[in-house]
């Protein structure tokens, strides 16, 4: 009877909200309806409403100090569907964990990450916790580091970076890649260089591109230089002597 009744409460708010307000909309509606189901049979087998009722009212208060937390999961739970920071097929990190968004339930979040493991957040940490969610925008910047010694010259590493992004063809013309020398650093010039792309193409022209700066760099004689550490052992420090001198009246 309650399936009966959740399916068609489903079929009628199909397509009409979101999929994980759905989602908990239907789950909220199976709880109350098994309880509802529970207290009329226990009714109709002889055991008296208004005891059942006081005996749920204190097994009900019990259970709340005892249920603090699941009770601010649930709300935490509503205020993530009317906020809808992320919805279901989203990719979000929260904290060091990134994985795609299963399903938001009345107390917790499921994630599935890239190398297939579950992941379960309660939802009153989805609250307090910082969430970025990866996916919400359409375009995506890939974001590469690259390094070059110092005896290269700057505007030709410039003009390679933007040859290699001009040629990948995953790329969006607009918004035009990002080429800034970030720093002189201990080791080379730091440049960052942005692409954009689809979010759906993140990975496979971020792969693209590394292998096409190591390739062009190699047959342009750019050199990518490899930190590493001199050690000089100095001198060693001769001891230095002293000598006390007691002459009569010190003390």
């Amino acid at each position: 009877m309650v399936r009966f009744i959740v399916r068609l409460i489903g079929k009628m708010i199909k397509d009409r909200l979101s999929a994980q307000a759905e989602q908990l909309i239907l789950r909220f509606i199976h709880y109350v309806g098994f309880l509802i189901i529970l207290v009329s049979v226990l009714n109709e087998l002889g055991f008296s409403l208004s005891v059942l009722l006081g005996a749920a009212g204190v097994f009900g208060l019990a259970i709340g100090f005892a249920s603090q937390t699941s009770v601010s999961n649930i709300i935490s739970g509503f205020f993530l569907i009317s906020e809808k920071p992320f919805v279901v097929g989203d990719t979000i990190q929260v904290g060091s964990s990134i994985g795609t968004v299963n399903s938001i339930d009345l107390l917790s979040i499921k994630l599935k990450t890239p190398d297939n493991r579950y992941i379960r957040i309660p939802n009153e940490t989805m609250i307090r916790t910082e969430v970025v969610n990866i996916t919400y925008f359409p375009i995506r910047r890939v974001n590469i580091p690259v390094v070059v010694a110092y005896k290269e010259d700057l505007r030709r590493v410039y003009g390679i970076l933007a040859e290699i992004a001009g040629n990948e063809p995953l790329a969006l013309k607009d918004p035009a890649p990002v080429i800034l020398i970030d720093q002189l650093g201990n080791t080379g010039i730091d440049y960052t260089f942005g692409v954009w792309c689809l979010r759906e193409d993140f990975f496979v022209m971020k792969t693209a591109l590394m292998i096409a700066i190591k390739e062009r760099f190699d047959a342009e004689k750019i050199e990518i230089p490899v930190p590493h550490m001199a050690l000089y052992p100095g001198e060693t420090i001769k001891p230095v002597s002293t000598q006390v001198n007691n002459k009569p009246g010190n003390s």
